[in-house]
């Protein structure tokens, strides 16, 4: 039986966000079993613990980001993303400031950090989100969906109406029954056309944005002098996104998610109607770890 997991010990970090440009120090350590991913701002008095939650997320311009009442957590889904590729169930991360810390703008930085210190298990079994009939959500030409699959597999189709991503892949599929998380998705760092900066700092987003932490694109191409991590890295930065959005609901999927043109808005509606359709899903606990069994376990 598979059983759920937290890092072996606390692990710290100081960065910047990068849409507020503030710096922030925060902390993830171990949890118990069935805490979930939760996070707490030591910088407000009283402040509530905030439950990595779909309905708790109150902002999707740009991020995901969530909040109760006034108390908010900024920027989520590179870390939830980081969690969920390293089979992190529970974990309390604290934070002296209201935004993660973006890092590269991917998830390589936590997934190393964490690998360093290693996970333990917390002695109860592992619960899984078994996708047994299609849920869509679809907005104008964008749609987001999950569906029926032994196993856990991502797709994403991008389309920009600039066409400097025309030189680009813009749909990428992966696998996660034979692909690792760390080397498929994880490096995979934000990005955006430097003639949209100003429209963006404009509504005080990427205020902190820079080189150092996402991929730049001008009339030419890319800024970044070290050029792209994955062919693909643009489509594949939407799959991490996706994968942190999904991983708010607390479980692991067991389906296969499909993103057309979406973003966290999307994301967060797909998420939402999952919880609202508990018909087409089931709870399960993996006793095996070929998905192929699946079907018999189930």
């Amino acid at each position: 039986m598979q059983l759920q997991q937290t890092i072996a010990k606390q692990l710290d970090f100081v960065g910047t966000g990068v849409h507020t440009n503030e710096m922030t120090a925060m902390s993830i350590r171990p949890a118990e079993a069935n805490h979930g991913i939760r996070f707490i701002r030591s910088d407000v008095p009283n402040s509530p613990v905030i439950l990595a939650s779909p309905h708790n997320v109150a902002d999707t311009l740009l991020a995901s980001s969530l909040a109760v009442g006034d108390v908010q957590v900024l920027t989520i889904e590179h870390l939830m993303s980081a969690f969920w590729g390293l089979g992190i169930d529970n974990a309390l991360v604290t934070l002296n400031n209201k935004e993660i810390p973006i890092l590269d703008g991917s998830a390589a930085e936590f997934v190393k950090n964490i690998e360093s210190v290693g996970t333990v298990n917390c002695g109860a079994p592992r619960v899984f989100l078994k996708i047994n009939e299609a849920i869509k959500v679809r907005h104008d030409d964008c749609s987001v969906s999950l569906h029926p699959y032994d196993g856990f597999k991502v797709s994403y189709t991008f389309d920009h109406v600039n066409p400097i991503f025309d030189q680009f892949p813009k749909f990428a599929e992966v696998d996660f029954n034979n692909s690792s998380f760390s080397d498929a998705v994880a490096g995979a760092r934000s990005f955006g056309l430097e003639s949209e900066l100003d429209e963006a700092q404009a509504v005080k987003r990427c205020l902190g944005s820079s080189l150092h932490n996402a991929v730049g694109l001008n009339e030419t191409g890319i800024m970044n002098s070290d050029g792209l991590r994955y062919p693909d890295e643009f489509v594949k930065h939407k799959i991490l996104d996706a994968i942190g959005d999904l991983y708010l609901l607390g479980l692991h999927v067991i389906g296969e998610f499909r993103g057309v043109k979406s973003g966290h808005t999307l994301n967060n509606l797909l998420a939402r109607a999952v919880l609202r359709c508990p018909e087409k899903w089931d709870i399960i606990n993996l006793e095996m770890n070929d998905w192929g069994a699946l079907k018999e376990q189930a």
